[in-house]
């Protein structure tokens, strides 16, 4: 998994220490749209009384949920974009099944399920961005079940390298994660770039997208 943790746990380390302090946005949602596409579930179903599974209920009862309008800006679904506030944008474009492996891949065992999160990166600045500033995690969002890191030859493309200014790339990374632990993931982006973190953004909270491995 591509992750910079020293750099992470030492923001996270100074964001504890200045929790009275509101850092600057890092930036702002641009939804991909308003309209839920979720599948209508009665009232009672998604109720405080409701028998639906915790993975059944985040399925179904999206309009049971808050508005788009009222999330906050961090908060995003799959398809949305984060624009970040020195002109770069970010997309999880999409949290799929692996269903093909390369002759030497490894298979996940069977109480796992192997997932990809495919991203779009804009860089909409005018310099050359580092794509090895940004750092990336995925977690399941029904019991907070744990991933592990999973390389898959076929389709596979690593977030590295420099984007020019204008230009657009498309990566993904790979995880399995238990059955148990239902399919729907939370995928978080941070940035590690010295300019980030030094006029304070990187305090910030960071883009969340959630969605179902699909």
């Amino acid at each position: 998994m591509h992750t910079r943790n020293t750099a992470l746990a030492a923001i996270a380390i100074l964001a504890a220490t200045l929790t009275a302090c509101s850092g600057p946005a890092q930036g702002k949602a641009e939804r991909a749209t308003t309209a839920s596409s979720k599948p209508a579930a009665s009232p009672s179903d998604c109720g405080s009384d409701s028998d639906l599974s915790q993975a059944d209920w985040m399925a179904k009862c999206a309009s049971a949920s808050p508005k788009t309008d009222d999330q906050p800006d961090t908060e995003l679904a799959v398809a949305d974009t984060f624009a970040y506030t020195d002109g770069l944008k970010a997309k999880v474009d999409a949290i799929s099944p692996i269903t093909r492996y390369g002759a030497y891949d490894d298979k996940p065992d069977a109480d796992q399920t192997a997932f990809r999160v495919t991203f779009t990166i804009t860089n909409g600045t005018n310099k050359p961005y580092d794509l090895d500033n940004f750092s990336y995690d995925a977690q399941g969002a029904t019991t907070g079940g744990q991933t592990e890191s999973f390389y898959v030859e076929p389709g596979s493309k690593q977030m590295s390298g420099r984007l020019a200014p204008g230009r657009s790339g498309t990566f993904t990374a790979e995880y399995t994660i238990a059955k148990s632990d239902g399919k729907t993931i939370v995928v978080t982006l941070s940035r590690t770039d010295d300019a980030w973190l030094k006029d304070g953004s990187a305090l910030a909270e960071d883009p969340h997208w959630t969605g179902n491995i699909k």
